[in-house]
């Protein structure tokens, strides 16, 4: 068996090549390569998926960030809460813009940040929150937007990993992952769900206002050509990506359901090998969350998720880490971020987390090929 990789970009694009080289086609033969109407098309057929009032197309995931904290009005110094396991995005633009990242610990069996962490570190100062839905399933949103609403805090959703996953309510009702906070960001990066063939991100929102103005400041600031009302950027997809996303949408539902069933069989494979968890523990799915399987994330105990990670590349196994160092532990955060607890949860993940191959094109077979090579490992005492 060839290499398993951690995605088939190439065996997806195949399965809908026609889709996407018709919807390609369209946009060359219009030469209309910025702002042409696929970005508009594509905006509101996101917009009906995910419930969200208005969708503002963007250049990134890391521009939807930055460009949903500039529209909120805070000043600098201001405290922002954001956890300090996850992609770097989510505090970089926080300090970018002159705030301050507070940086919390997460729940170890979720990943995600939950009040419990939120309320260890706010303090007067705080503004706004940004909850990051790690790996494809959301954080616990209810608490979070109650204390969030009493305290008069912004939060801003980070679900650059969880497009497509749902939240239930106490009450039933469900929401889309992006669509509960005051701004949600996305992003389609290549490797998403959701991803295009380049750069490309979205935010979504409720607030008719907000929306007016998170467009104008990724439009350099702008409502009317050459009339700049605030300090903006220039941030939009482009064309050719809004048409290749609108084609994916279209089978996003069914993405998310290929990778649940992976997952699944990686979950049931491992707890029967492993039912008293001594080498690995699963990914959690919490009740009140749909989980999309961004990523398949395993716990490995005893040390050992290195000298696996190593025994899987060299057998032509990918197997990634996410992520090797807490956000409190890197360089570019020293004397700028601010720590609200003590963040052992963080520390043990960095050293215990491994991610295994789980997209759209995954096989049984090539399940079968990961699995092996995990329970070897151990079985054979490396």
């Amino acid at each position: 068996m060839n290499e398993i990789k951690m995605l088939n970009l190439k065996g997806q694009y195949e399965k809908i090549k026609e889709e996407v080289d018709v919807a390609v086609k369209k946009v060359m033969d219009s030469s209309a390569f910025i702002n042409g109407p696929q970005v508009a098309d594509f905006g509101k057929h996101l917009a009906e998926f995910t419930g969200a009032g208005y969708v503002i197309t963007c250049g990134n995931g890391t521009d939807a960030l930055q460009i949903a904290l500039m529209a909120l009005g805070l000043e600098k110094g201001d405290e922002v809460i954001v956890p300090a396991f996850t992609y770097v995005s989510s505090a970089e633009v926080i300090a970018l813009l002159g705030y301050t990242p507070v940086m919390v610990d997460v729940d170890p069996a979720t990943f995600e940040v939950s009040l419990e962490h939120i309320m260890a570190a706010y303090t007067k100062r705080t503004k706004a929150i940004i909850p990051v839905h790690l790996f494809g399933q959301n954080c616990d949103m209810e608490p979070i937007m109650q204390f969030a609403r009493s305290h008069g805090l912004y939060v801003i959703e980070d679900a650059a990993q969880s497009i497509g996953s749902e939240y239930i309510f106490s009450d039933g009702k469900r929401r889309q992952s992006g669509t509960m906070g005051d701004v949600g960001c996305t992003s389609f990066f290549p490797t998403k769900n959701l991803g295009c063939y380049g750069d490309g991100g979205a935010m979504f929102t409720n607030d008719p206002d907000l929306a007016a103005r998170l467009k104008m400041i990724a439009n350099h600031g702008q409502k009317q050509k050459y009339h700049h009302s605030v300090i903006g950027c220039n941030s939009r997809l482009d064309t050719i990506q809004a048409a290749v996303l609108d084609v994916k949408l279209r089978h996003l539902g069914e993405y998310c359901m290929e990778r649940r069933a992976a997952a699944d069989y990686y979950t049931a494979c491992i707890k029967e090998w492993d039912p008293d968890c001594r080498f690995a523990e699963t990914p959690v799915v919490k009740g009140n969350t749909t989980h999309v399987f961004h990523q398949y994330t395993l716990k490995i105990k005893n040390g050992q998720r290195d000298g696996l990670k190593k025994y899987l590349n060299d057998n032509g196994i990918a197997a990634m880490i996410y992520y090797p160092l807490p956000l409190n532990r890197q360089k570019a955060f020293e004397g700028i971020a601010v720590e609200g607890e003590q963040l052992y949860n963080a520390a043990a993940l960095a050293k215990s987390v491994l991610s295994l191959p789980v997209d759209t094109e995954i096989t049984r077979d090539m399940q079968d090929v990961v699995l092996k090579g995990i329970f070897d490992y151990f079985e054979t005492g490396k």
